[in-house]
């Protein structure tokens, strides 16, 4: 894969990523995002959509019509709640199609809360066991946070057989209350990357069920666990909370496999001229994010920079990018984006800067409350073809958010915190 990194002269060429990166990039497998992610309770949906999110870009209190920049105080949405999700009405779930099965799954116990060091965040991994007795797909999902005014976003991740006992053996250290899992599950990649994601959905504001074409499904194999990943915002509070998962099974065999693809790109916004702080030294930024979330930090940080750009030296702005290039055919079905409170535009494209350009996502006003999968006309893609990510950051909006509000001044890089930032683009996508 390679990587490429616009700068005031234009994108840069893309580049083929160090090898030292692997861990660093690998420990990417998140949202995060998305945390995110990506991404995400969706609207009801016949998407194919794996991080569970479908909506239109720019709709929410930040309209397509308003300028990326904030000029005035927010009244409503996440502008007004700080990231609070706005009250969602339940959609009729849609029937069970021939051969589809239901299952619920929950966290084994009602869990506090806490930050496991500094800072407002707790991420948590519980085990789930969907007593899967048969390979199968999965078709849908609803994921129903216990606390929603805590949980910044629930990601679902397959663990396969031959993981299945170190999960448990994991679990077990605590009790059966689940760990901290900053970065990932914290089980290893077992060999997947940003190419192949082991996501089975994902929870973040703004979500509903979702429910998968008829065509495709995400593959469980007989005796799989499901990590269920929940990143708590404590900054509302901490409340017991016990979050649930219904799953669609389906026992047909001709379904395609969906997976997801990961792509993401650095955040290096500098303070406000004007503002001052200690936390504006990126070098003191980048150690307050190690010490909140652990070693892994600093890696990803700096490797997101040395792999979309060839170089640890920083081009601090409000807007970045990184473009990978494309090493195996796919079909791509829907996109989503990842941000946090920060974020004010996202952007994704098909082969930039050639006459076969195609913009496949264009979030012109981002809305933390609706980071939902947009799904897009099968489109191919292949070795050689290139996907640039592209965000832009505002510290503006620390005038704005309640939940910003009172936070010292801080240059911003890449963080699991919900007042931290991110920058993620999510492709589901079918393989020949």
């Amino acid at each position: 894969m390679g990587h490429g990194l616009a700068d005031a002269n234009g994108p840069r060429r893309a580049r083929r990523p160090r090898a030292g990166l692997a861990a660093a990039l690998a420990a990417l497998v998140v949202l995060i995002a998305g945390c995110g992610s990506p991404g995400p309770a969706a609207p009801t949906s016949t998407s194919g959509a794996s991080t569970g999110q479908v909506a239109t870009p720019g709709s929410g209190p930040r309209s397509s019509t308003q300028p990326a920049t904030p000029t005035t105080p927010p009244t409503t949405g996440p502008d007004a709640a700080a990231g609070r999700p706005r009250p969602v009405t339940p959609a009729a779930p849609a029937p069970l199609r021939t051969g589809e099965s239901l299952r619920t799954v929950a966290s084994p116990v009602d869990y506090t809360p806490r930050a496991p060091t500094v800072g407002t965040d707790d991420y948590r991994c519980f085990v789930l066991d969907p007593k899967v007795s048969r390979d199968a797909f999965v078709t849908g999902f609803d994921i129903v946070p216990g606390q929603p005014q805590e949980v910044h976003h629930v990601i679902l991740f397959r663990v396969p057989p031959s993981a299945a006992a170190a999960a448990r053996a994991r679990n077990a250290e605590s009790g059966g209350n689940g760990w901290t899992c900053f970065g990932g599950t914290g089980l290893g990649s077992g060999g997947v990357g940003l190419d192949d994601a082991p996501w089975v959905g994902a929870w973040a504001p703004g979500g509903r069920a979702n429910v998968l074409p008829p065509d495709v499904g995400i593959p469980l194999q007989r005796g799989s666990l499901l990590i269920m990943q929940v990143h708590y915002n404590l900054r509302h509070g901490s409340t017991p909370d016990r979050t649930k998962v219904q799953l669609r099974l389906s026992s047909s065999t001709r379904l395609k496999p969906l997976q997801t693809m990961l792509y993401p790109a650095p955040v290096e916004l500098p303070c406000r001229a004007g503002k001052s702080g200690p936390l504006c030294d990126r070098a003191t930024a980048v150690a307050d994010v190690t010490k909140r979330f652990g070693p892994m930090s600093a890696p990803i940080v700096n490797g997101l920079l040395l792999a979309c750009d060839g170089t640890l030296i920083p081009t601090p702005g409000p807007t970045q990018s990184c473009t990978r290039r494309v090493d195996q055919e796919a079909t791509i079905r829907a996109v989503a984006g990842h941000m946090h409170l920060l974020g004010s535009s996202l952007r994704i494209d098909l082969d930039p800067g050639t006459s076969k350009a195609r913009t496949l996502l264009d979030i012109k006003v981002w809305d933390f409350d609706n980071q939902a999968s947009v799904p897009v006309p099968a489109t191919v893609i292949r070795p050689g073809d290139s996907i640039r990510i592209t965000c832009t950051h505002d510290q503006a909006w620390r005038d704005r958010l309640p939940d910003l509000q009172g936070l010292p001044e801080r240059y911003v890089v890449w963080g699991e915190g919900t007042t931290d930032e991110m920058c993620l683009g999510l492709l589901s996508v079918t393989r020949p």
